[in-house]
């Protein structure tokens, strides 16, 4: 199988997602409006029970106590015997005043109706508990529920018609709807919930409000740590408030500007400093080739030459990588681009630094496209930059191996470049790091560690993309994607 088709390591998309009600949202929502919303439903349900308690025992008290005054009264001065009862209950019956309110009974001993205000039949049975407790206890006894006759809410007092003698002749019962009081405790649960809930979304609006002060200002300092994470030292973020926000803002924005300052001056330093190396390096590099023609050396003086050349030329592939990276640093990094062949470009760098790779040890198989590829929009010399600087790369950090594989093809819209080594690869706590600018991680093979920034910097500038992964038999695979176009 190809090197083309060789995939391995670690993999995975990098995101982030922002949800309505993650975090510090998500966190005030469970620890104030959950709170607040039991306060509120327990508030609601409480209020709720102590008025329905205040109006039906209102209603039974006074129910209760009208009808055993009347009752008394009844007994004491209206009936004389028990012959005359049926004619003193007609007569009270007709002349009672609040029969628009309420309807009143009189029951016999047996549970009938004797006579009714609102006309009910004679010797028809409510079949209400209040009526046979009335008469077994002698005592006042209340009833509240659903009418056994028209379904209706319906309170009911029965209070006992006891004569002097401990005789119970009958029942006076009253007989109320409870529709008009059922209708008040709606209206006043109904308010309470309304204030409740009014209550709820104000509090839930004014938290909202004060909350987004706190995680908008956070969320613009994430995202601008992010960015000078990420190289972009010295922006400047609008402080809005005075308070620990933002002195927080304060903070970072003199980091900013110090980290700016700290890398300006970085940059001028190692700019001066490959300035001035280049020059001696120069000097050194043709002096000792000039040396070097010399037939007369001899054989250890002809070593150490080719030592020092060796070691001068390291030298100046370092002082121009340097160089390279304060051009970027700077904004005088640029790429003249054009239509070009790039497995041309891709050869001609193999067949280069094979011959190199040969006299070290390492064998290098190049696969070739099957067919002509498209052109594509580059500059030859940068590209060919970033070729040398992966295969050089590849033999330092994986040349134990003995072997780089190199393969180029057409996938989709784009040209893609894999270079794998066979070495130990890189640790995988690191493998994200390895492009950034100056980072070695645990290597140790000498180098400046920014020739992987420069070459991503490159591919970059021709709307590429540089990979790097770990292949599961052993090695680096490197891979470059360069669009068509």
């Amino acid at each position: 199988m190809g090197i083309l088709a060789c995939r391995g390591g670690k993999g995975g998309i990098w995101g982030k997602a922002l949800k309505l009600f993650g975090g510090i949202r998500r966190r005030w929502f469970v620890s104030c409006v959950v709170v607040t919303l039991v306060l509120v439903t327990v508030g609601v349900l409480a209020y709720s029970i102590s008025v329905s308690a205040y109006y039906y025992s209102g209603m039974e008290a006074g129910l209760k106590s009208r009808a055993k005054t009347a009752s008394n009264f009844f007994v004491s001065y209206v009936t004389k015997t028990y012959a005359e009862y049926y004619q003193s209950v007609y007569k009270y019956t007709e002349s009672f005043e609040a029969r628009d309110k309420m309807e009143l009974q009189f029951i016999d001993v047996d549970g009938e109706v004797l006579i009714s205000t609102y006309g009910i039949t004679a010797g028809t049975s409510p079949g209400t508990p209040d009526i046979g407790t009335a008469i077994a206890t002698g005592q006042v006894s209340v009833w509240r529920g659903r009418s056994p006759e028209t379904g209706e809410r319906i309170l009911t007092v029965s209070s006992p018609l006891i004569y002097s003698d401990g005789q119970t002749i009958g029942v006076m019962r009253y007989v109320t709807s409870l529709q008009l009081v059922d209708e008040q405790v709606f209206k006043s649960v109904l308010t309470a919930l309304g204030i409740g809930v009014a209550f709820l979304l104000m509090m839930i609006l004014s938290n909202l409000y004060f909350i987004q002060t706190i995680v908008g200002p956070v969320s613009q300092l994430t995202a601008m740590a992010g960015r000078i994470s990420e190289g972009s030292y010295g922006i400047q973020l609008d402080k809005k408030y005075n308070d620990e926000i933002g002195a927080l803002t304060d903070a970072v924005n003199t980091m900013s500007m110090k980290i700016n300052q700290t890398e300006k001056m970085k940059t001028e330093f190692i700019s001066s400093v490959s300035h001035e190396l280049r020059t001696p390096l120069t000097a050194i590099t043709g002096w000792g080739e000039t040396l070097l023609y010399d037939e007369g050396l001899k054989e250890d003086q002809r070593k150490g030459l080719e030592i020092i050349l060796s070691e001068a030329r390291r030298l100046t592939k370092l002082v121009e990588e340097l160089l390279e990276f304060t051009r970027m640093e700077d904004g005088r990094f640029t790429v003249n681009v054009r239509q070009i062949d790039i497995a041309d470009q891709l050869e001609d760098v193999v067949y280069t630094y094979g011959e190199y790779l040969h006299h070290n040890g390492i064998v290098l198989d190049y696969q070739s496209p099957d067919g002509k590829l498209p052109m594509i929009a580059g500059d030859p010399e940068r590209l060919k930059q970033v070729f040398f600087n992966i295969l050089d790369n590849a033999a330092k950090h994986g040349g134990e191996g003995g072997k780089i594989q190199v393969a180029i093809g057409l996938e989709h819209d784009d040209v893609v470049i894999r270079i794998r080594d066979h070495g130990p690869g890189i640790p995988d706590d690191e493998i994200e790091n390895v492009k950034m600018k100056f980072y070695k991680g645990s290597s140790k093979a000498r180098g400046t560690g920014i020739g992987l920034a420069v070459c991503e910097e490159i591919v970059n500038y021709h709307d590429g993309r540089l990979e790097l992964e770990n292949v599961r038999d052993g090695g680096l695979l490197v891979t470059i994607r360069l669009p068509v176009g």
